[in-house]
């Protein structure tokens, strides 16, 4: 198979930017990982819910889509997206030309009565993968779970900033990323939504008819920067991505990680005192 290359036009100091060689910190911080269940492929309710779907939101929204070209038809293919609202996990899969699945809590599926039929039903018709926040070995368990959709020529969409923006500005790039890349072989198509938090804001439960962007990069072969047991190899195809989504997105750029708030008073007393570094 011939070699794809990113061709975007790439911010010269973001490519650039240093970061410190951190490893397997891909879906730490905040993001919506732990133990996973066996993905399953989407069935028919997946594509019933995407038929209703899909042209609903395209007639009320009106997304402005580019690059949809750049999306491979078949193999496996990670989707790697800048991540500023709840919708983004709708916006991709509805705005994607093939099937995509993506994390999601566990919680959206193991609900009872009627809400909990309409959840699990919902979120299993966009593509969604249930795990459980905040187990042991959360964050590879979930790398695992998008390991065995990519294994199976699946497209999975990931944010490697671990978890939403809450200021609009760009985060430093987990690596769990690239080495879901460099150990499938999957073709990286990175994504910038535009937007999107403008639909709905944090706390908003009713999203509001917005204008929203939707670009599809072209696609980054990823293997040129070595193999996944490499942390520089993982840190460099990391900083590429994340260069392209900072291209197609055009955020401020945050130059530290996307940390989620200390959980608990004695967390919090203790960041006071002992202020962990964040370069």
């Amino acid at each position: 198979m011939p070699r794809l290359t990113c061709r975007l036009n790439i911010p010269t100091d973001a490519y650039n930017r240093r970061y410190s060689r951190t490893v397997t910190d891909s879906l730490e911080d905040g993001n919506d990982a732990g133990a996973a269940e066996a993905p399953k492929r989407p069935g028919f309710v997946y594509f019933l819910g995407y038929g209703i779907m899909a042209p609903i939101a395209r007639l009320v929204f009106r997304p402005t889509i580019t690059g949809r070209e750049n999306i491979p038809k078949n193999g496996p293919v990670i989707l790697a997206s800048n991540h500023l609202s709840f919708i983004d996990s709708l916006v991709i899969p509805l705005t994607a030309p093939r099937r995509v699945q993506f994390l999601a809590k566990s919680t959206y599926f193991t609900g009872t009565g009627p809400r909990g039929w309409v959840s699990r039903n919902f979120f299993t018709a966009i593509g969604a993968i249930g795990v459980e926040r905040g187990a042991g070995q959360a964050a590879q368990v979930a790398l695992d779970a998008g390991r065995r959709v990519l294994e199976s020529d699946g497209a999975f969409a990931i944010y490697p900033e671990g978890t939403r923006s809450l200021d609009g500005r760009l985060y430093r790039g987990r690596t769990g990323v690239a080495w879901l890349a460099l150990t499938t072989g999957a073709v990286v198509v990175p994504v910038g939504l535009i937007g999107t938090q403008e639909i709905q804001p944090v706390g908003a439960k009713v999203p509001r008819i917005r204008k929203v962007t939707v670009a599809f990069g072209e696609p980054i072969d990823v293997s040129v920067h070595g193999s996944a047991e490499s942390g520089k190899a993982r840190r460099l195809a990391t900083d590429e991505i994340m260069a392209a989504i900072h291209a197609l997105s055009g955020q401020e750029l945050a130059g530290v990680y996307n940390e989620a708030p200390p959980q608990g008073a004695l967390q919090k007393i203790a960041d006071r005192v002992f202020p962990r570094e964040r370069r």
